[in-house]
């Protein structure tokens, strides 16, 4: 049986009580239509609260909130960069990215919701996660200049297209999680294997993030003729990798080894906060603060 599409290592090791992969979350109502779920891996537990309830993951939770209070910083920050290209468009990648982790607070963070309700946060996870790499890919291409950046057509072309693939991924999620219509019923072509779910979480994201990686690489060293920026880009890359490694390669060997009160999840969000901080600076660095300023009483060249 082809292995594309299948969740089921990843999602086991993601525990089956509070997935700390989000995409697993929607595969509780899957598993109701006949699907097989995932007791054999290592479930997280975190505190515990009362009836039978737990916190999952606090440490994603204070990352997750610490990571909302960075980006809005960035976002002020950019603003006071007037001169710099593609100001706006990067605090609309930040807005994205804060819509993020509100979710992952509630989803890898594991606060104790009804099942429903966590599905719900799930597929808006995994949409906010398709649109706000869509609209980085979009900044890699700001840099080009091919239209004006900040203008009304440059904004609402990366908004319009990033809130497009936002409610198409979306829907998709929620109706292969609840079946309102059973379209997408068709996509779970084995217990816990969704071809439909898998393109747009795992391949998807990948080809932006390629995509962004190669237009500013060669923005940088052709356009630009520098060096050091291409540092923090790969900075940015690195800390990213280490982030998923800690997610599906690690984590269920941290959790084993907490007696199930942390997983990779957390070094996931850490890493990925690190990773954003990286382009953020790696953006800044390419731009100027403020226009510049002709000497008194001489030219407008600089």
């Amino acid at each position: 049986m082809s292995q594309y599409g299948h969740f089921f290592d990843a999602c086991r090791d993601a525990g089956s009580r509070f997935a700390t992969i989000p995409v697993c979350n929607l595969f509780d109502e899957s598993q109701a239509r006949g699907g097989s779920g995932f007791d054999d891996g290592c479930n997280l537990e975190g505190i515990h609260l009362s009836n039978g309830r737990y916190l999952a993951n606090l440490g994603s939770i204070l990352i997750a909130g610490l990571a909302i209070l960075i980006s809005l910083f960035l976002l002020w920050r950019s603003d006071r960069k007037k001169a710099a290209v593609g100001r706006r468009e990067m605090q609309i990648f930040l807005i994205g990215y804060i819509v993020i982790e509100i979710c992952e607070i509630f989803t890898v963070g594991g606060f104790p919701l009804n099942g429903g309700v966590r599905r719900a946060f799930s597929a808006v996870h995994i949409a906010a996660v398709v649109a706000t790499l869509w609209i980085l890919m979009m900044n890699g291409a700001v840099g080009y200049q091919l239209i004006d950046d900040g203008t009304p057509l440059s904004l609402s072309l990366i908004f319009g297209s990033a809130a497009a693939l936002f409610i198409g991924t979306g829907y998709i999620a929620l109706d292969t999680s609840f079946s309102w219509t059973g379209y997408w019923d068709s996509t779970l072509t084995a217990p816990n294997q969704a071809y439909a779910l898998y393109t747009l979480y795992f391949l998807v994201p990948l080809v932006f993030l390629f995509v962004y990686f190669v237009l500013e690489t060669v923005l940088v060293l052709k356009v630009l003729g520098e060096v050091r920026p291409m540092l923090f880009l790969a900075a940015a890359v690195l800390l990213f990798a280490v982030g998923q490694i800690f997610q599906f390669v690690i984590s269920v060997h941290i959790c084993n080894g907490t007696d199930r009160k942390i997983n990779g999840g957390l070094f996931e969000t850490l890493f990925t906060l690190l990773s954003v901080i990286m382009i953020w600076v790696f953006w800044s660095s390419i731009t100027e603060d403020d226009w510049p300023m002709p000497p008194p009483g001489g030219s407008t060249y600089t």
